[in-house]
């Protein structure tokens, strides 16, 4: 139950994520909830992969280049759903940021 509720959360959060930074956009809330199982597996499989591979440049940076990787993640999965775009790396850069204040605004509320 609680994986299904942090999914929709992650949905409803990446809907006003892309309804506030312009570019990026999603075309429904299905495509929302696909997006955030999408997330899930490549925040799963692929991010302890990168986090691994990309030690040194993480401890170089003080734990910056996170940032870089879940950018990465979220351009990954732009190329994944065919519903979901993001206008560059900048820009999955600014959406990985709002998306993770506003699911744990959602996280502490729910």
């Amino acid at each position: 139950m609680g994986f299904i509720l942090k999914l929709l959360l992650t949905g409803a959060a990446a809907m006003l994520a892309a309804y506030i930074l312009p570019g990026v956009s999603i075309d429904g809330y299905m495509t929302a909830i696909i997006l955030a199982l999408v997330l899930a597996v490549l925040n799963a499989i692929v991010r302890p992969i990168l986090v691994l591979l990309t030690i040194p440049v993480t401890i170089l940076t003080l734990g910056l280049f996170l940032l870089v990787i879940n950018a990465l993640i979220i351009l990954l999965a732009d190329s994944l759903i065919a519903g979901f775009d993001t206008a560059g790396f900048l820009t999955a850069l600014l959406f990985s940021l709002v998306l993770s204040v506003i699911t744990a605004i959602l996280d502490m509320i729910f």
